[in-house]
């Protein structure tokens, strides 16, 4: 059996110690294995653990105990087992059967072996185990491709794509994620297969995308992989040698969005908002008279767009939401000025706001040296909203000294005409004409009152 000792790289925890050595005492074979093993050998912290064993499921609930383990996927040979008050999916070693639908075997059979389950698995180094004693055992290579920086399919890339359409996703979302290089006959088989990826859930490549979208590395891969995304998110392709004409952009559109989502952290919305910003400029390309490109209406209709490759993607409602409002405001001015700020609170509220600030500098620096002098006024206008919020200046409803039922007080009636009214009060508070002081509300109140009543 090939293996290598790592002991001096990694301990694995006691609870995890004492788990293998509980399956091991009963006669069988129990390792760490997957992705937990990858990000340990790569001095990453593991977020969650996974134990392959010998033992079959009824075996592993007779091992722990029947009132500690939950059936949560027997057909596919997995107990999760409450140990120390942690959930830990133990399954056992399995042979995948024949894979119809491009994403699950038709069967799954139990093997005592584990290098034949090992070699199920889609990239060498996810098929990498660890023994409780800190040995790692490696069938396919895999400790190789990780200090090479590989991904390498397990076996033949075309059967391994064949049986799962996802671990093309899921080699784009690694290689963004760790920086690695997809090895010459991986990468041939994904852009020979990848039109299978229209046969998926929508909800399974999300995952994958959203996944690679917040990687370290993902700009890298988009250029590279464009025809591979094109295939889930078809609406970027115009964008790829799209040039722009104006002397404030030196990248076609694509690449401007690229460089642009590479100047926001890994935030999903933000780096989606990035990508997808100048999604409609390609249908909006106009050339002046003097040759500048001009995208009217690129905003508006790159919000409509996006909202429907999220849609269709079936991404959460808030996450939608929040992107699409960010590109349909990605190039609203935000002139540091005091009743700007304001005004910019009360529209978008301080969350969209501070995301709009990123999304602004974060444009800019995909523009040429021409938008440079931009910076400093983007800088000033987050300071003014620091002070804003720091001050509570009032910007919305919840903030004025008066409420509907103090002006209902002065005669006012409830319905329209209280909400206009309160409506003028607080722009008027914005746009520092009157002070949020409850008695010079209430006097302009009734003066606004007494104006609209004799009309």
């Amino acid at each position: 059996m090939p293996s290598t000792d790592i002991k001096n790289r990694y301990i694995v925890p006691e609870k995890l110690q004492k788990l293998l050595e509980c399956l091991e005492s009963h006669g069988f074979e129990a390792y760490i294995v997957g992705g937990a093993v990858r990000d340990i050998f790569l001095g990453k912290e593991p977020y969650d653990f996974d134990v392959a064993t010998s033992a079959e499921p009824e075996e592993v609930m007779s091992v722990f105990g029947k009132e500690n383990c939950h059936p949560t996927g027997l057909s596919h040979g997995t107990v999760t087992v409450v140990w120390e008050s942690v959930p830990i999916e133990v399954t056992t070693f399995r042979i995948d059967g024949e894979y119809l639908d491009a994403r699950h075997p038709q069967e799954v059979l139990f093997t005592r072996n584990l290098e034949e389950d090992v070699k199920r698995r889609d990239f060498t180094i996810n098929a990498l185990a660890l023994s409780k004693d800190s040995v790692l055992v490696d069938h396919c290579g895999g400790r190789e491709d990780l200090e090479k920086g590989l991904i390498r399919a397990v076996g033949d890339p075309k059967i391994r794509f064949e049986e799962d359409a996802l671990r093309i996703l899921r080699a784009l979302r690694f290689a963004s994620q760790l920086g690695f290089s997809i090895e010459e006959e991986t990468e041939k088989q994904i852009f020979l297969k990848k039109d299978s990826l229209s046969r998926l859930s929508v909800e399974r490549v999300w995952q994958e995308l959203s996944k690679l979208f917040c990687g370290k590395f993902a700009t890298d891969i988009l250029r590279r992989y464009i025809d591979v995304i094109a295939v889930v998110i078809p609406e970027i392709v115009p964008m790829k040698g799209c040039n722009q004409y104006n002397p404030h952009h030196i990248y076609d559109v694509w690449e401007h969005s690229l460089v642009a989502m590479e100047n926001v952290p890994g935030d999903l919305i933000l780096r989606v908002t990035m990508l997808l910003h100048d999604v409609a400029k390609p249908q909006c390309f106009q050339r002046g008279e003097d040759g500048i490109g001009h995208f009217y209406g690129h905003q508006k209709k790159g919000a409509d767009m996006a909202d429907a490759i999220l849609r269709r993607l079936k991404v959460d409602t808030k996450t939608r939401e929040t992107i699409v409002t960010l590109i349909k405001i990605h190039d609203v001015a935000l002139e540091p000025s005091l009743h700007i700020v304001r005004r910019r609170l009360n529209q978008y509220g301080e969350d969209i706001l501070r995301k709009l600030i990123q999304v602004k500098r974060a444009d800019i620096k995909a523009h040429s040296e021409l938008s440079s002098y931009r910076f400093p006024e983007i800088d000033r206008f987050e300071e003014m909203v620091d002070s804003v919020i720091k001050e509570s200046l009032c910007f919305s409803y919840a903030d004025m000294q008066v409420s509907g039922k103090d002006l209902i007080g002065l005669g006012i009636p409830s319905g329209p005409v209280l909400g206009e009214i309160k409506k003028q009060l607080l722009d008027e508070i914005i746009e520092e004409t009157v002070p949020n002081e409850k008695e010079a509300l209430l006097l302009r109140a009734q003066s606004i009152w007494e104006k609209r009543d004799t009309h």
